[in-house]
């Protein structure tokens, strides 16, 4: 049965028991990837499952060319799509989700777009355009919305508040950043009404989600009956702690289980290090010992090892306290989600971008513990995995495909490092000064060293076992 509004009262699955005609667009969303689904649309849903939010529904925008599907996705389907949680146990629970009401595509029609995020009722206008998304003000994303708040100022309307989503520390002010030097080259005056009148609060997002892969349709079709052109699947968790700073209302996000707060900056902290880091630490050690899940490489006793050592010595004395969070069930509860073979998350996934990656996630835990004296000895060897994984070619002599933008300069330099040890971390672009820091220096050269003769297992065997000073 093909997800569609005449279909929703015949599926055999959860589907919105609200009349989806009756809800209004409050908010305009850049960036409806799988993320944005298993997130802050699936809460949104729930609101308006308890009859909630019904002027908050979610227009979705996209502005790149592979947001084509999604737009032809979403339209055949009403907006409607299949959320199917997976549990450790193999359970699948699988919900259609309605909060998503329209979709527009930018380049189809850029001044509707304005239309959309210019009007009233258009109170949020959020964003997950990845941590790339914002080292670019020039941007689709950021000249719609500029265009669309000058207009919003020429009419008198009132500002709304441009809410990021985004996996990247200190989000809002990212998005805040990006829109103001946009305004400043485009139009006259305008900084200084956004800086006025406009919120952007930060926020710490949190729900582990691969990729749709054909499987996943697949399952859902045969095991439950029901055929969606673009299904998500996510694990059970799921987080969001935000700002409460907002410039025209916003829904009651706290009904939905949203966490409410004056200050993120702990909880986004706390993430970032523990479980994004987290996962860099996991990926280019668990790609070189052969692993393209994730999970099964979080079952390794070796592996698991390395992430449980790095959370609990390296990462996690670098925080400040978290209210309300207990740290060390926060790592017990990622070494499980991590785990979890009902998310079949990929270590290629893991290990694309790392040079927007680590430089925010790892090596500021590594910098913190110079300062302070404590270890650094499994991040720096994360590092090391990392320098040694963009070479581009595993221990058996297959290539690897560094997905990164600049992967036309980090290839070749760590291909230097066999001769020059430290080619790879004297760019100080990533590393700033970590070349001339002697401990730094001292561990990475020596698992980089132990990466190059003996692999990743005898060299993740030494770490474990202390084998080096």
């Amino acid at each position: 049965m093909k997800l569609t509004n005449a279909a929703l009262g015949r599926l055999p699955i959860a589907a919105p028991g609200y009349d989806r005609s009756e809800i209004g667009i409050g908010i305009a969303h850049f960036g409806v990837g799988a993320f944005h689904r298993a997130h802050q649309a699936a809460y949104l849903d729930r609101l308006l499952g308890q009859g909630l939010a019904r002027d908050w529904g979610i227009c979705g925008v996209g502005v790149l060319p592979d947001d084509r599907r999604m737009r032809d996705v979403l339209c055949g389907q009403d907006g409607l799509y299949t959320l199917v949680v997976a549990h450790p146990d193999g359970r699948r629970d699988p919900r259609v989700i309605g909060s998503i009401v329209d979709y527009r595509y930018a380049p189809d029609d850029p001044a509707a777009v304005i239309d959309l995020l210019a009007a009233p009722g258009t109170r949020i206008i959020s964003l997950t355009i990845t941590e790339g998304g914002y080292q670019d003000p020039d941007g689709p994303a950021f000249a719609l919305i500029t265009a669309a708040l000058a207009r919003r100022r020429d009419r008198g309307l009132p500002a709304p508040t441009i809410m990021s989503c985004d996996n990247i520390e200190h989000n809002g002010a990212a998005a805040r950043r990006a829109v103001t030097i946009h305004a400043e080259h485009r139009y006259p005056g305008l900084a200084g009404w956004i800086t006025a009148r406009t919120r952007f609060p930060n926020s710490m997002v949190d729900r582990i989600t691969p990729a749709t892969t054909p499987e996943v349709a697949a399952a859902l079709e045969g095991d439950f009956g029901v055929t969606d052109g673009w299904p998500v699947s996510t694990e059970p968790f799921t987080a969001w702690v935000l700002e409460d700073d907002f410039a025209d209302g916003r829904p009651p996000w706290e009904r939905a289980g949203v966490l409410l707060v004056d200050d993120v900056a702990p909880y986004e902290l706390m993430k970032l290090r523990l479980l994004n880091a987290g996962h860099q630490c996991l990926a280019y050690f668990g790609y070189l010992c052969g692993y393209r899940l994730v999970a099964d490489a979080a079952r390794d006793p070796l592996l698991a090892g390395l992430l449980r050592g790095y959370l609990a010595c390296e990462a996690a004395p670098t925080l400040p306290p978290v209210p309300g969070i207990d740290l060390a069930d926060y790592q017990r509860t990622l070494l499980d989600r991590f785990a979890n073979p009902g998310v079949r998350d990929t270590i290629p996934r893991l290990c694309a971008h790392a040079s927007d990656r680590i430089p925010k996630w790892l090596l500021p835990v590594i910098r913190a513990n110079l300062v302070g004296g404590a270890p650094i000895r499994l991040a720096s060897a994360a590092v090391a995995a990392w320098a040694r994984y963009a070479e581009g070619v595993d221990e058996r002599g297959q290539p690897i495909e560094v997905i990164d933008r600049l992967a036309a300069s980090l290839v070749p330099l760590a291909r230097s490092q066999r001769s020059q040890p430290t080619a790879f971390i004297e760019n100080t672009a990533l590393f700033g000064d970590l070349a001339r820091q002697p401990r730094f220096v001292a561990d990475y050269g020596w698992a980089l060293d132990s990466l190059h003769r003996r692999g990743a297992r005898a060299t993740l065997e030494a770490l474990l076992g202390k084998e080096h000073p």
